[in-house]
């Protein structure tokens, strides 16, 4: 009998859930270390009398990382939810990518070029994966911070152009990895359904178990079983996933 609930959670050991937390954390850095609200050092600081840009990148950070967890969380009954939080997740980190472009346009400079030294040495960092098993809140802030170092030549910079640079490439880098997630969600959705796909397949499998079984197995001679896949339902071996033998289901 499939199983009723997708697998939920896992988000600790995803690369964007790492990068995705590293924003949230150093975008707060950011805006403690380099907005103000002081008329006098406006010269020197970006100038946010109202507070708004400091709520507005703090937020879109926030919403970057919460996102992942929620979908990751909400997956074992929902793809499509899963799905939706993912892509807002990749929507918050663009908005926040448009900030930290705009902090440096306003002190009229331009974001480093992605074939300049800098831009490539902070691209040539690589992540470690997530090795932990146990213990999972502990081990994978640990985790986080690990791959935070590996930043902290430019994320540790005294110059906020340098860091604002920096932001930008790991959050397009996370972007990245979202992209790839979203996609990788859908074709997982389209193999095997959602929770209500797998709930009629259970119904159907209980039914046609007491009515004892469906035809033969084409490839092995077991019995078959209704299945039902997004794009409907059809016979599949009762001895899967040992076999994956098919049949359709006639109209009668």
């Amino acid at each position: 009998m499939p199983e009723l609930f997708d697998k939920s959670g896992g988000f600790r050991k995803l690369h964007a859930f790492t990068l995705a937390t590293i924003v949230q954390l150093e975008t707060l850095r950011y805006c403690r270390r380099f907005l103000t609200r002081d008329p006098h050092e406006a010269a020197t600081r970006f100038f946010d009398p109202q507070g708004r840009q400091y709520d507005q990148m703090t937020q879109a950070a926030r919403s970057g990382r919460q996102n992942i967890i929620e979908g990751s969380e909400r997956a074992a009954t929902s793809k499509d939810t899963e799905m939706r939080l993912t892509d807002v997740a990749r929507a918050s980190l663009g908005e926040l990518r448009g900030d930290y472009e705009m902090v440096i346009l306003a002190k009229g400079r331009l974001p480093w070029s992605a074939f300049s030294t800098e831009a490539r040495a902070v691209n040539a960092v690589s992540l470690d994966d997530a090795g932990f098993t146990e213990d999972a809140v502990h081990e994978s802030a640990k985790h986080v911070l690990a791959q935070r170092a590996k930043y902290a030549p430019w994320l540790d910079s005294d110059d906020d152009l340098v860091v604002a640079n920096t932001m930008l490439i790991i959050i397009g880098r996370a972007m990245t990895m979202l992209k790839r997630l979203i996609a990788a969600q859908g074709e997982a959705f389209e193999q095997s359904g959602g929770f209500s796909e797998r709930l009629t397949a259970v119904r159907l499998e209980a039914r046609e178990a007491a009515r004892g079984g469906g035809p033969e197995c084409p490839a092995c001679g077991k019995p078959m079983r209704r299945r039902q896949s997004a794009k409907g339902e059809f016979w599949g071996c009762g001895a899967y996933p040992e076999c994956k033998g098919t049949r359709a289901i006639s109209p009668e």
